[in-house]
């Protein structure tokens, strides 16, 4: 294998073993239990998490509110391995079409699903197929009809051009091994007006990649995060306009959850 290659299938493993314990009957907290286990900087069962730093308060369903997460089938929100609520950070109003980049067990498209209404629609887009068979059996549990799960990468969505009003992604960017190609894409697929709303994490600028990797592994969604510099001029260099990243609480030192947003230009 490549390194590209090997991270990409370090990634695809832990989301397939999260959904096969999901299925097992594994709590949203028991998955999250796994972050604070110094073994490769993710725990046992979970994507997201930096080894041993104490980060239970920085990942998973406990960053939704109580009454999205009793909106759910209890399998999806225990799949919850995100750092934040995209759904709340990007406005969605009824009849939007949403794109869910790295879907993993749906719950954010199936709150999606819920924001815009029988007159809209959610995507999800996840390379993982444990995490798809997953994701379309709690969508079946919902009742949802709104919805459709998509096999592919984010750095290859499997939609035409102009096809979505909004994309959102839950901790997702920073694992892709080709992030101008995230952005790329998501300013393909977005109709003129469009934005984005996503949470990841973030870096503070002073870090360097070096000192990003001292904090956690590329699996365990630190190693691999953009600054917020490198966030901002990377969107704007995809044509982007409006971008700006808001930490919203500190994952481990001098990193942090965050929110970004942007917006397609109209002309």
């Amino acid at each position: 294998m490549t390194n590209t290659q090997d991270v990409r299938e370090q990634v695809r493993a832990r989301y397939a073993e999260a959904a096969v314990a999901v299925g097992r009957g594994r709590s949203n907290s028991e998955l999250n239990e796994g972050l604070q286990v110094v073994d490769d900087g993710c725990g046992t069962g979970s994507c997201c998490g930096a080894g041993d730093t104490e980060v239970d308060e920085s990942f998973g369903a406990v960053l939704y509110s109580t009454a999205d997460q009793d909106e759910l089938p209890a399998e999806a929100v225990a799949a919850s391995l995100g750092c934040g609520n995209p759904t709340a950070v990007a406005a969605l109003q009824p009849g939007e079409r949403v794109l869910d980049l790295g879907s993993g067990g749906g719950i954010d498209v199936l709150l999606s699903a819920r924001r815009v209404g029988e007159s809209g629609f959610a995507y999800g887009v996840d390379m993982t197929d444990e995490m798809l068979e997953l994701a379309r059996a709690n969508a079946a549990r919902a009742g949802a009809t709104n919805v459709e799960f998509l096999r592919g990468t984010i750095e290859d969505v499997p939609l035409p051009d102009a096809s979505v009003d909004v994309v959102i992604s839950n901790c997702v960017i920073n694992l892709s091994v080709d992030k101008p190609q995230v952005i790329a894409e998501m300013y393909r697929v977005l109709v003129p007006g469009g934005r984005i709303g996503i949470s990841d994490v973030v870096a503070e600028d002073h870090l360097t990649p070096e000192d990003r990797a001292e904090r956690g592994s590329y699996v365990g969604c630190i190693a691999g995060a953009l600054s917020r510099s490198e966030y901002v001029e990377g969107l704007a260099a995809a044509g982007f306009v409006d971008a700006e990243v808001e930490f919203t609480h500190e994952a481990v030192p001098g990193m942090h959850g965050a929110i970004i947003r942007a917006t397609k230009p109209t002309g």
